[in-house]
């Protein structure tokens, strides 16, 4: 048993605050938020006690491992805080902004010998996971080129003033919702050595990015990333991943695996040659509590179970998160950069007068003439 404790209750703070308070292993004593009459009706209808000051929360309830579901901007503060007093940190993603605050708290982290876990949820859903398996096991060989999608209905007209409408503060579809395949794919094939073309459209808002698109640059090929949250197409976020190898192909959403494998291909146990498909439901256990989908419950659980154990090391702790967090950076600063494009000659009379790598690129195009 482990007591816990909550900071936030927003969306995803009251998904783990109900899925956590159900664990069998947790004991929860605090919840907190600046929300008094959310606090109110909490402490009314469950009888939890709750705090309005983060710190207070600590030094009272004195949890042995807090869940950070706070708006991305108050993420470093509070994990410091935690980690000063050896508490064991989920915290909901991206980590933080600033990579090198990452960079910072994970090596803070590793002094303090505490559990880590960042709320990167599709590392628990089965086909992801079976996709990671698979590339351990050389099903594909070496990966060279790769496709990393995530869209749905978030932002479909101009919003008010919001977190989430502030890039400071860690808004955006980049961070917000690019973070998710960025990150299966930094899983999978490891941190690029760069980036390229990134574009950040503002599609309904002012002020952040509602699409994104990249290309992840690696030693033996390319990864593009796509994400757009402006999207009513689809019902709810969506994620996909596609990986074309030397010896096939893997194609994973939440639903379900899609294998081609040549004949080439070290065949794994329970595939064959040609086309395989297995579905999440077959590759997932069941949940102590299902709320919204396996993978929710199955990462908080793990958190638990490694914190019991103290077992500082995971795929998917502060380390890993960091990874992600320098590639967002990488993508947004590639973003704003003033020589990342070559222009066409239709783009107007600022081709011809623009020097150096332009002109010599039409050069190589004609021949050297």
């Amino acid at each position: 048993m482990i007591d816990v404790a909550v900071v936030g209750l927003g969306k995803m703070g009251l998904s783990h605050l109900s899925m956590i308070k159900a664990h069998p292993d947790v004991n929860l004593v605090g919840v907190c938020d600046a929300t008094g009459y959310l606090l109110d009706i909490l402490a009314k209808y469950t009888g939890v006690t709750t705090y309005k000051d983060f710190v207070k929360m600590l030094d009272t309830a004195k949890p042995g491992a807090v869940i950070i579901a706070t708006p991305t901007h108050l993420h470093a503060g509070m994990i410091r805080e935690a980690l000063s007093r050896g508490i064991h940190v989920f915290c909901e993603k991206p980590l933080v902004i600033d990579p090198a605050e990452s960079v910072e708290l994970t090596a803070l982290a590793a002094e303090r010998g505490v559990v880590t876990q960042v709320g990167y949820h599709n590392r628990f859903v089965g086909a992801f996971l079976e996709v990671k398996k698979l590339l351990d096991a050389g099903a594909l060989g070496q990966v060279n080129t790769a496709l990393a999608e995530a869209y749905g209905p978030v932002v479909l007209k101009a919003s008010g003033t919001t977190w989430r409408s502030q890039r400071a503060t860690g808004g955006g579809c980049l961070y917000d919702y690019a973070a998710h395949p960025l990150n299966l794919l930094t899983w999978y094939l490891g941190e690029p050595e760069s980036v390229s073309g990134s574009q950040l459209t503002s599609i309904f808002s002012a002020q952040i990015d509602d699409a994104v698109a990249s290309t992840l640059h690696y030693p033996n090929g390319t990864a593009q990333i796509i994400a757009n949250w402006s999207d009513e197409s689809q019902r709810k976020m969506t994620t996909k991943i596609t990986l074309w190898g030397e010896h096939g192909r893997i194609y994973a959403d939440r639903q379900e695996i899609q294998v081609y494998l040549r004949d080439t291909a070290p065949i794994p146990e329970g595939y064959t040659a040609g086309w395989n498909v297995r579905y999440t439901t077959e590759l997932t256990e069941a949940p102590w509590f299902y709320l919204r989908g396996e993978e929710y419950s199955a990462q908080l659980d793990a958190f638990v179970q490694r914190a019991q154990g103290r077992e500082s090391r995971s795929e998917n702790d502060f380390a890993s998160a960091a990874v992600t967090d320098e590639v967002i950076a990488m993508i947004s600063q590639d973003a704003v950069r003033d020589d990342a494009r070559l222009q066409s000659a239709a783009a107007g009379t600022a081709t011809a007068e623009r020097p150096g790598r332009v002109k010599e690129a039409w050069r190589a195009l004609r021949g050297g003439k």
